[in-house]
């Protein structure tokens, strides 16, 4: 009894010791152990320092502004707008004028212009890019699908063909019963030659 209460007891203590060394492992060295990660969860999005935005929604904005940027009334009001800053710097009193002589600010904003307008013109061709890719992608779908459906109405017409040939037509039919009708006939007057008298006496 005394060996069967120490071997229970020396049992209980490993265990023990088995719990403390396993918690010790699972526990980080604050004595916290760490969270988990489920995996029938989805992560949580991590957090960007960038705002976001819709590249679509951009995309098509930047397509309008492409197109109006290639059209006659932008550079109709494009000029209207540098005329009228040019005559006013100056013509205008010197106390109105915001852009001297040089007009260094009328170039800066044409260089902000031409620097925002080049990479918009760029968005938009590389989506009409894309979308004439997929249009090629989905003719060439198209097209190879009506060669194979071409190909299977080629192969069922030979087949029709093929058939055909060996299905009896009228004029083979009209022609054998005509030799039928020739042999029956031969037959008959080889069996009684006087039969074709006695039709001429009775006509």
């Amino acid at each position: 009894m005394r060996e069967r209460k120490g071997q229970a007891r020396r049992r209980h203590t490993e265990a023990q010791e088995r719990r403390g060394s396993t918690g010790t492992k699972a526990r980080g060295r604050d004595g916290v152990r760490p969270s988990r990660t489920r995996l029938d969860q989805p992560r949580a999005p991590r957090r960007r320092l960038l705002p976001e935005y819709d590249p679509e929604s951009f995309g098509r904005v930047s397509e309008r502004i492409a197109r109006f940027l290639g059209t006659g009334r932008f550079i109709v009001w494009m000029t209207v707008i540098i005329v009228l800053w040019v005559v006013w710097n100056i013509s205008a009193p010197a106390g109105l004028r915001f852009d001297n002589y040089p007009f260094i600010f009328l170039t800066l904003m044409l260089s902000l212009q031409a620097s925002y307008a080049a990479p918009l013109i760029l968005l938009a061709q590389n989506r009409q890019d894309d979308r004439d890719r997929v249009n090629l992608e989905q003719d060439r779908a198209q097209n190879e699908r009506s060669i194979a459906d071409t190909e299977y109405l080629s192969r069922e017409v030979a087949s029709l063909r093929m058939g055909l040939g060996e299905v009896a037509t009228r004029d083979w039919i009209r022609s054998e019963l005509q030799e039928l009708v020739r042999e029956l006939d031969e037959r008959s007057l080889a069996r009684d030659p006087g039969g074709e008298g006695r039709r001429d006496e009775t006509t």
